[in-house]
């Protein structure tokens, strides 16, 4: 007993204190530095970490996003966002430094106290559980090497070009529209709900810390984000435009169910099975990371001052049980992809990578944002809350119009 108290009192973390147990370090003064991690990382090597990450499940929405906007304003929306990602990635990290913190939730809570990293935690398990959610729908449609995982992604989007680029020179399909459809004010307003399923796209927010203290030299952090960034953008530029152009006005939701017949070339079937079963694979690779991160924020939201769920196997097995049942029951009940892009994305996703980092920013604690700063955050929350409220707006009137029809 006396033991179990010691081990406990030794371990035992307090809110602030970062969700994984610390490594060693003389420079005991800081609760928040060194987070366990695999030291000495190289700068490829994070590149496709961060890469792994982000591209998910959120590449499948975004030909039918690029549709719902027009070619041309789709495609400038995805570079938009990533900028605004990138912009808002280093306000995170510039935070960091400032307060010493090792964890998003340390820049949260210095700004904002307990209650925000609190809040903030709980985005992040909102954010996580939806994404889970959606790999598991595709997952039933049809650690690990990060490299592979990105490799995967790249073989969809370049088979998804191959066929585009093979039916355009044979005359068999056409340019998609280049601007967006409006025949009534409700296509208007559903415009507003694309942005929510970009933001998801790129959300990577809570794991550039642990990335960043994995690395050999912390100061490449910035050239890493701004690689994956760009990396992650081309992939999903050439996804939606190669997605949009193949399936057009046929374009789903999840542009993964389109490869699910005739592609009207040769070996049509054995294309669809092989884009279908490489990103099954990346899905699968990617899971475990970001259940990982899931499983480590609703831990610390629901045991603040527990010992880290690393020490206690109790705890993880149960966690981990609930949390895969839950997945499993909610991929069983949501109706698609979009459907659950479009929650997560309004509520958590546009706090996590939008709100909190502008929130941050404008609060300047520290005195250290810029007048760029105040602009890009000021534009991350008017976007954000504007087509989140207009979302999740639509999706009430949505529900109500299809049942009283």
């Amino acid at each position: 007993m006396t033991i179990q108290s010691s081990v406990e009192r030794k371990y035992r973390k307090s809110p602030r204190a970062p969700l994984l147990p610390q490594a060693q370090s003389q420079n005991h003064d800081n609760l928040e530095a060194h987070e366990a991690g695999i030291d000495g990382a190289s700068f490829s090597g994070a590149v496709f970490n961060l890469s792994t990450t982000i591209v998910g499940a959120g590449i499948m929405a975004l030909p039918a996003t690029v549709k719902e906007l027009g070619l041309i304003p789709g495609l400038i929306m995805i570079v938009l966002v990533g900028w605004l990602t990138e912009s808002s990635i280093d306000m995170i990290m510039r935070f960091s430094r400032a307060s010493k913190s090792a964890t998003y939730s340390g820049v949260v809570a210095d700004a904002f106290g307990g209650a925000g990293r609190t809040l903030l935690h709980v985005c992040i398990v909102v954010n996580n559980l939806g994404m889970l959610v959606v790999y598991m729908i595709i997952i039933d449609s049809l650690r690990y090497t990060s490299a592979l995982s990105v490799g995967l992604a790249i073989v969809f989007v370049v088979i998804t070009a191959g066929v585009a680029i093979v039916k355009t020179i044979d005359g068999s399909i056409s340019m998609p529209c280049l601007l967006p459809e409006i025949s009534k004010q409700a296509s208007f307003w559903k415009l507003f709900t694309t942005f929510p399923v970009l933001v998801t796209a790129y959300i990577c927010h809570h794991n550039i810390h642990p990335i960043e203290n994995e690395l050999k030299d912390p100061t490449q952090i910035k050239s890493i984000v701004r690689t994956s960034i760009t990396l992650c953008s081309t992939v999903y530029i050439a996804t939606s435009f190669f997605g949009l152009l193949l399936f057009g006005d046929r374009t789903l939701d999840d542009v993964l169910a389109n490869f699910d017949g005739d592609l009207g070339i040769p070996y049509s079937s054995l294309l669809d099975d092989v884009v279908r079963v490489s990103y099954g694979i990346h899905l699968m690779l990617v899971f475990p990371i970001v259940f990982f991160s899931l499983r480590l924020n609703l831990d610390g939201l629901l045991f603040p001052y527990a010992i880290p769920i690393a020490f206690d196997n109790r705890r993880f097995f149960a966690v981990t049980a609930a949390l895969m049942g839950f997945i499993f029951v909610g991929a069983n009940f949501v109706p698609s992809i979009w459907d659950a892009f479009q929650f997560t994305g309004a509520t958590a996703a546009v706090s996590v990578g939008f709100i909190f980092p502008a929130a941050i920013a404008l609060r300047d604690t520290h005195g250290i944002a810029t007048k760029n700063d105040r602009l890009a955050s000021w534009l991350m929350i008017s976007l954000a809350v504007s087509s989140s409220t207009v979302a999740v707006s639509s999706d009430i009137y949505s529900i109500f119009n299809g049942v009283g029809g």
